[in-house]
Parts: C-alpha cells; structure tokens; sequence
C-alpha cells in the first residue's frame, strides 16, 4: 500500500497518509497516484499545481471557492513547515451543510487533505515559512472566485490564533456565509 485513505464524517473529505520511506539519506514517498486515488473513489482528474509560501506564523488565507461551473476539488500537502487546514461544506442539500473539519498538516505528519467540490478551503500557518502545494482539478476562473469571511460567526471555526491572523486585503472583505448564498 503506497498511502491510506480515511474518510472524514464530512462525506467526501478525505486524510491521505502516505507510505514515508526513511534511511540515513532522507526519505521518499509518493505524494499522488491514479490509480491508488481511483480505487479509492477519488476521481478527481486534476489540471493544476499550485505553490503557496506564507512567511509569518499566523498567515491566515482562505476560505475561498470557485462557484460553478469552475467548482474545484484540492489536494492540499504541506512541504515546510504546518497548517490548521480548514475545510467547510457549501454542498447545499448536504447533511453537513456548513459543517467544518480543521486538520494539521505538516512536512513532519506528510498527512495530505483531498477537499472535494463544494467546499470552501482555507489555512492559517502554524510555523514560519510554512509552504504548502495543492493540486487543484478545474483551472482558476477570477469570474467565479469566491469566499467567506475567516470569523464568521455562523461558522464558528476554531482557529489556534494568539491574536488577530496576518490577511490580505481580499480576504479581509470576504462576506459572511449568510450573505454569499
């Protein structure tokens, strides 16, 4: 078995560990397959790569959305560094409809987060210099970009921030849930 899949109670929202092979050199693993993600119902045919580097602890980006027909579905590693990954159901009709699962990520847990469509994603740095890459399975549409605001109190999620997160202007003026649907 090359990695495990473990579904989420949020149905969709799947951990990935993948096997981390180890010697005195370092280590490899395989952080994608076709055919293992397939035989594990993720069918996900994925169209591009993205690289994000924060350089604060407490970066906060997200959460973001694409609305139809530029939905996206993620495949979120960390390669320096953690994250507190946040994803949260939109899927209307949904028995976890706006329902969160935060998960930390780190280049030491090499766990990796599939969010599938219909969910709006976002993280906030737990180290400095944290890197993280995703893998996303319909291309950036800026027409169909869309968010919601970090603190929204419907939502309620459980940030580890000390104090107020480190957010861009776009962010910082992301509408709450109630008002994007």
């Amino acid at each position: 078995m090359i990695m495990e899949f473990i579904p989420t109670d949020l149905p969709g929202l799947t951990i990935i560990k993948p096997k981390v092979r180890s010697d005195p050199r370092g280590f490899f693993l395989e952080s994608y397959s076709a055919a293992a993600f397939s035989s594990a119902g993720i069918d996900a045919v994925f169209v591009q790569d993205n690289h994000s580097r924060s350089l604060q602890r407490g970066v906060l980006r997200g959460l973001h959305f694409q609305t139809a027909p530029f939905e996206q579905s993620k495949l979120v590693r960390v390669i320096r560094g953690a994250v507190f990954d946040v994803a949260v159901d939109l899927r209307r009709g949904s028995p976890t409809y706006r329902q969160w699962r935060g998960f930390e990520l780190s280049e030491s847990n090499f766990d990796m987060l599939f969010i599938p469509r219909g969910f709006a994603h976002g993280f906030c740095t737990l180290a400095e210099g944290t890197e993280i890459v995703y893998k996303v399975d319909s291309p950036y549409s800026p027409a169909h970009d869309a968010g919601v605001i970090w603190n929204d109190a419907d939502l309620a999620i459980g940030w580890p921030l000390s104090g107020d997160p480190v957010l861009s202007d776009k962010d910082r003026g992301l509408p709450a849930l109630a008002s994007v649907f």
